[in-house]
């Protein structure tokens, strides 16, 4: 039965919450630029309830106005043991800049989805808040916004590289990825009475140290020097050549730690830990969330970002994709952590207990839905590899790409009583359930997936992403050929008409990508064309720190072959590849002819395709 939550069931925002609680101070005071969401989606909550597990004192300070005399960063005191700062669920320049850098008008973790709730860089202008105030207690960086920033890195939005976050922010120590265990193990060495300022050696956590300092000792590590800051700013080839390493790394199951100079100091990158058993993370989402916002956000409006996923489960974290453009696997991992059935059914029946759940759950799923429960067969294979995807160039022989445990929890799901219907909402791998790309699976599971999923789980659309139709340019973003959406859009539209469903397939297109030229635009509208397609979801690409079509973007380099590659820079540039994605608009007819004409290479090819006469 379901129980309103008194207000001492969140964890305090305020001192009369401290009080309340009958807390005369704090051992952990967390400042974000979201507002508090206690749902084990926000990272926030996951953290500071993850604290509070452990026997400490932890407060919340969400928001903070960093603009007056700074009184929300003083309103707990100082914490005992440490400050832990974030910029919130998302990067907080992504969160307020468009592709274009045009500022966006709303927030998505803001109540009312209101802006300017937060800076841009938020932890380095928070950080540099509290240094100020409390120049003794130690800082801990953590989530995607500085996990990603961890050595140096080009920021888009300054069109500068800049060095290791904790060079900027001036924090003690850096929690990068997914935080728990590195949490943990910080949390218990500060109540043995270990000093802070001795805590260097702990995996997935990077530090800064003089550069005339002894390297902190862990026998088991290897150490690798990446090329400096400083020879980065010289040299962009050498900066390229940093993010083959620094990928690898992230990514392997027993890693060296890498060492980066900055002037006069060095940057150590501790190995990450295993991936999280399934005990682990389970331990994370079984925590007693609330799963809603804080009271005192009622009379502001809702908050977007909740009520998208208010009634949605995740259900693993990691991707072993590795996409060009995408820091899941760099934030997240390679190597997939799926919670037990238990842990999912659980939450399942939480969400159904919510007062206004209306019987439909949004979304069963993770970073890619149709990842859940799969590793290598083999883990010793796994534990030598250093690719940085496990479907790039081909699907690995040593992956099980089993669907089996999902359809077994779709089913499951399927079959509760207070469920009408659950859609998954997260992208969805197609290159996973093509015969031909997924050659080591089993074709009969594949289809009983896709027929499951199209026939339970899709409300009228289902949104796949293909990102291009050029093979040159898949290649450079790991995606898998064309054909094989070809490949994939046959066997839906099998299952539709065959099931009579009457649902759309929605594909997902990228414009700009380091690798694509106009010749390649001209030749996605034709194909999109040919498949009946008028695109809608599409996007220009956006540079963030830590992917290789970022490296790509701003060196001009691939960062596995040091050879240059095109990029589209220019806002002529990239507006001449958006349009072609919009051939079928009244305004783009007569630039698109031009274009055509003035480029007979692309005209002769174009040309000689059947579908040809919207261009012409």
């Amino acid at each position: 039965m379901y129980q309103e939550p008194k207000i001492t069931d969140w964890l305090p925002i305020t001192r009369k919450e401290m009080l309340q609680r009958g807390w005369e101070e704090l051992d952990v005071i967390i400042i974000t630029g979201d507002a508090y969401v206690d749902h084990p989606s926000f990272g926030t909550a996951v953290i500071g309830r993850l604290i509070e597990a452990e026997g400490f004192r932890v407060g919340i300070i969400p928001q903070p106005n960093w603009q007056d005399d700074l009184r929300d960063f003083k309103k707990f005191g100082a914490p005992k043991l440490f400050f832990g700062v974030t910029d919130g669920n998302m990067d907080s320049m992504v969160n307020h800049y468009t592709a274009n850098k045009r500022l966006r008008s709303n927030d998505a973790f803001t109540p009312g989805g209101e802006a300017n709730f937060r800076p841009d860089y938020a932890s380095v202008v928070y950080c540099k808040a509290l240094k100020s105030i409390y120049p003794d207690v130690p800082i801990v960086l953590g989530g995607v916004g500085s996990s990603l920033r961890r050595v140096t890195h080009y920021d888009y939005w300054s069109d500068k590289l800049k060095p290791s976050v904790l060079v900027e922010t001036g924090a003690d120590l850096l929690i990068y990825g997914m935080g728990e265990n590195p949490l943990i193990e910080l949390l218990r060495l500060l109540s043995r009475g270990v000093p802070f300022q001795s805590i260097k050696t702990i995996p997935q956590t990077s530090v800064l140290i003089a550069a005339e300092d002894e390297l902190p000792k862990n026998k088991n590590w290897i150490d690798f020097e990446l090329n400096s800051h400083e020879d980065c700013l010289a040299d962009k080839i050498k900066y390229a050549s940093n993010f083959k390493h620094i990928e690898q790394e992230s990514n392997k199951m027993d890693a060296r730690r890498l060492i980066q100079k900055v002037g006069n100091q060095q940057v150590l990158v501790n190995p990450p830990y295993q991936t999280m058993s399934e005990e682990e993370i389970d331990h994370s989402f079984d925590l007693p969330y609330t799963r809603l916002p804080h009271p005192k956000y009622k009379k502001r409006g809702p908050i977007p970002a909740f009520e998208m996923i208010k009634f949605s489960i995740n259900m693993h974290r990691g991707c072993f994709g590795g996409c060009s453009f995408c820091t899941i696997s760099a934030h997240q991992g390679k190597f997939i952590a799926s919670r037990s059935k238990k842990s999912i059914m659980e939450e399942v029946d939480k969400v159904t207990q919510m007062p206004d759940f209306k019987g439909y759950i949004s979304d069963l799923g993770g970073p890619s839905a149709n990842m859940y429960k799969m590793k290598g067969n083999d883990l010793s294979i796994c534990a030598n590899c250093v690719r940085p995807s496990c479907i790039h160039p081909n699907v690995c022989k040593n992956l099980n790409t089993s669907h089996q445990p999902l359809l077994d929890i779709y089913r499951s799901v399927d079959d509760h009583p207070r469920i009408k219907k659950a859609t998954i909402g997260s992208g969805i791998r197609y290159d996973l359930l093509v015969k031909e790309r997924n050659t080591p699976g089993n074709e009969k599971e594949m289809n009983e997936y896709l027929e499951q999923v199209l026939t339970r789980h899709v409300s009228g659309r289902l949104k796949v992403a293909p990102e291009h139709t050029s093979d040159d340019t898949l290649h450079i973003m790991r995606k898998p050929p064309f054909e094989n959406f070809k490949k994939f859009t046959s066997k839906f539209h099998e299952i539709n008409e065959r099931k009579n469903l009457n649902l759309q397939l929605i594909p997902y297109f990228i414009s700009s990508h380091p690798g694509s030229q106009l010749k390649d635009m001209a030749n996605l509208a034709a194909e999109t064309k040919d498949m009946g397609f008028r695109l809608e979801q599409v996007q220009d690409f956006t540079p963030t720190p830590m992917t290789v079509a970022t490296v790509i973007y701003y060196s001009g380099y691939h960062p596995y072959t040091l050879q240059p590659v095109f990029t589209a820079k220019s806002k002529e540039e990239k507006l001449n590849q958006h349009r072609f994605f919009f051939w079928y608009k009244p305004e783009n007819f007569n630039w698109i002819r031009k274009v055509l004409n003035d480029q007979p290479a692309i005209l002769k090819k174009l040309l000689q395709r059947a579908s040809f006469n919207r261009f012409d």
